[in-house]
């Protein structure tokens, strides 16, 4: 049974953004709920606006709350979508396919964790409300398994060249660390055949210095 949702008035994007609701009544201690959440072009458009996409030409949400035990939930869901997002060094169009698994278990008797326990414990626990948006679960889940760097194809970073006035321009393998270090290791590898040994240059200076004039 869908109940529909009024969107909060404090988020701006959220009076345009979609919502599929389901009252978790419906489903502690009865059967499984099954569900696709498949928005129509107008709401892909919000969606793609709302996460800063060029595009969502498609996005799917299809799985099932199914009951657990006497008061909790459990959400297996499976998520596809294609997008197209902005090149980060261009700007130029990136087309990309998302897909990923959703897992989620909703409890009544959820206790919040502890710092340490939210950092060892499992990360899917939540607890029980008293209606699930998958439209909401999708934008979430979408947003978090978009590239976080897009790039085009053959897009790269130009090399960086900086000097102040009257000095030799300093590039970005200059400035890369250990670049001195390679340097002095290029000189000390030159032959010592080409520079007389001090012992050598210490006797030659005698010998010229004794020799009658």
């Amino acid at each position: 049974m869908k109940v529909p949702m009024s969107a909060p008035k404090s988020d701006p994007d959220a009076a345009i953004l979609p919502s599929q609701t389901y009252r978790s009544a419906a489903v502690v201690g009865r059967k499984p709920l099954h569900f696709a959440f498949t928005p129509d072009a107008a709401a892909r458009a919000a969606i793609a606006a709302h996460l800063g996409l060029l595009g969502l030409h498609s996005f799917v949400l299809k799985g099932a709350f199914t009951p657990q035990g006497r008061g909790d939930v459990v959400l297996r869901a499976d998520l596809s979508a294609a997008i197209t997002q902005a090149c980060t060094i261009t700007l130029a169009p990136v087309p990309a396919k998302i897909s990923s698994t959703i897992a989620r278990d909703y409890l009544r008797e959820f206790a919040e964790p502890t710092a340490l326990e939210a950092e060892l414990g499992p990360e899917d626990q939540e607890p029980l409300p008293e209606e699930f948006d998958v439209a909401a679960i999708a934008i979430e889940e979408l947003a978090l398994s978009l590239p976080l760097y897009p790039r085009a194809a053959g897009a790269s970073l130009a090399p960086t060249i900086a000097a102040p006035a009257g000095s030799a321009p300093l590039t970005d393998d200059a400035l890369r660390p250990f670049a001195g270090l390679a340097s002095l290791a290029q000189a000390m590898k030159a032959d010592p055949k080409d520079k007389p040994a001090d012992g050598a240059a210490d006797e030659d200076t005698q010998n010229k210095e004794k020799s009658p004039k």
